[in-house]
C-alpha cells in the first residue's frame, strides 16, 4: 500500500467512526427512550440490558450502514477536494480511479460484512431478544386463541390447518390435512392431535373421508380410528416452518425480506417447484433484493466519487447534502422498481438489481468525466 492509500484510508476512518458513534448514541437513546419499562419488567441488569439493546438495533444498523458510509465518503471527499490533495495527486500523474482505490477497498469489505450480518446476524436478533427478555422472568402461559394456522404444500398438493404446532417437539393440536390425488380424487383427515415420531406422522383420535371422482362422485367416510400413522406425509417441523413461512404470496409482497436468510428462501424454492406464478415470482423477487442490498455499499462509493471529488472550494456541509439527496433518489429508485418486479411488469432479479445498475452505472459515467 503506497503512502497515500495510508493517508486517505486513515482520513477516511475517522468521519466513518464519528457516523458509527453517532448511530450507536443516537440509536441507544431511542432504544431506551422506548424500551425503559419493558426492561424494568423483565428484569434486566446491565449486561443484559446491553445485549437487548445490541439486538433491537443491529437490523436498523444494516440497514442504515450504506448511508452513513456515502456520508463518510462525501465529506472526506469534499475536504480533500478543498485543500486540493486529489488535484495534486492527479497532476502527479496518479488518475482519479488510483487515487479513490482505498475507497473501493473499504466498499467491497463493508459489502462483505454486510453480506454476513444480513445473513448470519440478523435473521437470529428477534429470537436472541426475546431469550433475553426470557432470563429472569418466567414467561406467561400464552392461552392458544384457535385460531386455525396452516399452509399449503404446493408440491404435494396437501393443504394442512391447525391450531397449535409445536417445532420443537413436532407436536400439532387439532390438525386437518386435506390432499388430492392424480386421479382427481381427494381425501381429508381431521384429528385431535398429531405427533412427528421416527420421522412418521402419527396421527390420534382420527377422522377419515375420502372424495371419489366417478360418475356419482361419492363421498367413502371410514370409521374413526385411535391412531393412524401416515409415512407418506414427508413435511418434517422444519419444513412446516418454511411452508408457514413463506406460504402468503400476498404477505410477502407487501413485506421485506430483512429477516430471512438466503439459504431458508433457496431452500423453499428448491424443495418447491410446483409453486404459483404469483408466489414464484414473489419470492424470487425477494430473493435477488436481499442478494443485491449488500452490494449497495459499493453503489455509494461509486456515486461519492464524482459528487466529492472534482476540485472547488464548496461547503463541507455540501457531503451532508448531497448524502441525503442521493439516498433519497436511490429508495424511490428502489421502490419503484422492486414494485415492478412483484408486480411482474419486469423480471424480478431486474426489479431487484436495477437501482444498483443504474446508480452504478451512473457513478462510472459521471467519475470518467471529472476533471
Amino acid at each position: 500500500m503506497r503512502l497515500h492509500d495510508r493517508y486517505l484510508f486513515r482520513e477516511l476512518l475517522t468521519p466513518l467512526a464519528v457516523c458509527l458513534g453517532g448511530f450507536v448514541i443516537f440509536g441507544t437513546f431511542v432504544f431506551f427512550f422506548q424500551e425503559a419499562n419493558n426492561i424494568q419488567e423483565h428484569k434486566l441488569n446491565f449486561l443484559d440490558t446491553a445485549e437487548y439493546c445490541a439486538a433491537s438495533l443491529l437490523e436498523f444498523f444494516v440497514t442504515l450502514f450504506p448511508m452513513l458510509l456515502l456520508l463518510s465518503l462525501l465529506y472526506v471527499l469534499t475536504r480533500h477536494a478543498r485543500h486540493n490533495e486529489i488535484t495534486a495527486l492527479r497532476t502527479a500523474g496518479v488518475s482519479l480511479w488510483r487515487v479513490c482505490a482505498p475507497y473501493f477497498a473499504v466498499g467491497l469489505v463493508a459489502t462483505g460484512a454486510y453480506f454476513a450480518l444480513n445473513e448470519f446476524v440478523v435473521p437470529r436478533c428477534d429470537s436472541w431478544a426475546k431469550e433475553i427478555l426470557a432470563r429472569h422472568v418466567k414467561p406467561a402461559v400464552v392461552v392458544s386463541d384457535n385460531k386455525l394456522k396452516g399452509f399449503h404444500n404446493d408440491r404435494a398438493r396437501r393443504n394442512w390447518t391447525f391450531t397449535d404446532f409445536n417445532p420443537q417437539t413436532g407436536e400439532m393440536i387439532n390438525p386437518s390435512v386435506l390432499w388430492s390425488l392424480p386421479n382427481g380424487s381427494w381425501h381429508t383427515l381431521q384429528a385431535v392431535r398429531a405427533a412427528r415420531t421416527n420421522g412418521v406422522w402419527t396421527f390420534y383420535d382420527v377422522q377419515f373421508q375420502s372424495v371419489q371422482t366417478n360418475a356419482n362422485g361419492s363421498t367413502v367416510r371410514l370409521p374413526s380410528t385411535n391412531v393412524l400413522t401416515m409415512p407418506e406425509f414427508d413435511e418434517t417441523p422444519g419444513k412446516i416452518q418454511l411452508l408457514m413461512k413463506f406460504g402468503d404470496a400476498k404477505t410477502w409482497a407487501g413485506s421485506t425480506a430483512a429477516g430471512i436468510p438466503l439459504s431458508e428462501l433457496w431452500e423453499f424454492l428448491r424443495n418447491n417447484p410446483g409453486l404459483s406464478a404469483e408466489k414464484t415470482r414473489t419470492l424470487l423477487t425477494r430473493f435477488h433484493e436481499r442478494l443485491a442490498a449488500p452490494w449497495t455499499c459499493l453503489v455509494v462509493v461509486l456515486m461519492a466519487i464524482p459528487f466529492g471529488a472534482p476540485s472547488g472550494r464548496r461547503n463541507l456541509f455540501f457531503g451532508v447534502a448531497g448524502s441525503i439527496f442521493i439516498c433519497f433518489a436511490y429508495f424511490v429508485v428502489q421502490r419503484l422498481s422492486v414494485g415492478a418486479g412483484l408486480n411482474g411488469n419486469i423480471p424480478g432479479w431486474l426489479g431487484a438489481w436495477l437501482p444498483n445498475f443504474v446508480f452504478g452505472a451512473t457513478g462510472i459515467v459521471l467519475t470518467s468525466r471529472v476533471r
